[in-house]
């Protein structure tokens, strides 16, 4: 299955999931949260506040090695979307790709989606837990702070 099939589909509309494809074209579903959804939000404010002029994107799809991941939240720069607009799914990842880490979500997998938001282009990925602590990785591993916000308050 391509990531057309899926938003083409009439079966996965209003789903209270997200949906992502792995390589094999399978469907992932993960359930949503009210509470996950304000953190997207709270996490969307903090980058429109603190980064340069950009796009705030809520579930973006990103192509990667293993199918199609959708970042909870990202912010990509007036070159980016200058250069890739809307595609769906974006071939390259945006400058900050952000997750909400869910109570279903394992460490592997988020360690497995550094990675793969990393190698496609990503320059820094955040992972917000519900107690809204913010951890910054880059290509150099975790890090302290974020190389684009001097204070990163949800």
């Amino acid at each position: 299955m391509q990531w057309a099939d899926v938003i083409d589909n009439p079966y996965f509309k209003n789903l209270p999931f997200k949906i992502e494809l792995n390589r094999f074209g399978q469907v992932l579903m993960s359930p949503a949260s009210n509470q996950h959804g304000n953190l997207e939000y709270r996490v969307g404010r903090a980058l429109e506040r603190g980064c340069p002029p950009g796009e705030i994107i809520i579930e973006c799809s990103i192509k990667t090695t293993d199918g199609v991941k959708v970042a909870d939240v990202v912010w990509a720069s007036a070159a980016f979307i200058q250069q890739y607009g809307y595609s769906t799914p974006y071939p390259q990842a945006p400058e900050i790709c952000v997750e909400i880490i869910s109570p279903s979500n394992t460490d592997e997998e988020m360690r497995i989606k550094i990675d793969l938001y990393l190698a496609q282009g990503a320059q820094e990925v955040w992972l917000v837990n519900t107690a809204t602590k913010v951890r910054f990785f880059n290509n150099q591993g975790e890090q302290n702070k974020s190389q684009w916000l001097d204070n990163v308050t949800l």
